[in-house]
């Protein structure tokens, strides 16, 4: 539910990803145009739009990708 206490939109502007992630609105289109996150085209004009659970998908995917990275490359210590 959003804060209104309406149910959350299914489909994502580009623009809300990239606010959701943090991130540039170019680095989701190239994201969305790679393949990386699943989206549609929608309308006459063509816009992409993204589902929010192909969203949240994606964040748990790039937890795992994450966890995984960090434990082929564990952080090594030092001596100063």
């Amino acid at each position: 539910m959003s804060v209104e206490g309406r149910p959350s939109a299914r489909f994502l502007l580009l623009s809300e990803v990239a606010t959701e992630l943090n991130v540039s609105d170019s680095q989701v289109y190239h994201m969305v145009r790679s393949g990386e996150l699943p989206a549609i085209k929608v309308g006459g004009r063509g816009q992409w739009r993204v589902e929010r659970s192909r969203l949240e998908e994606y964040i748990v995917r790039k937890y795992d990708e994450t966890a995984s990275w960090i434990e082929q490359n564990p952080l090594v210590e030092r001596d100063d």
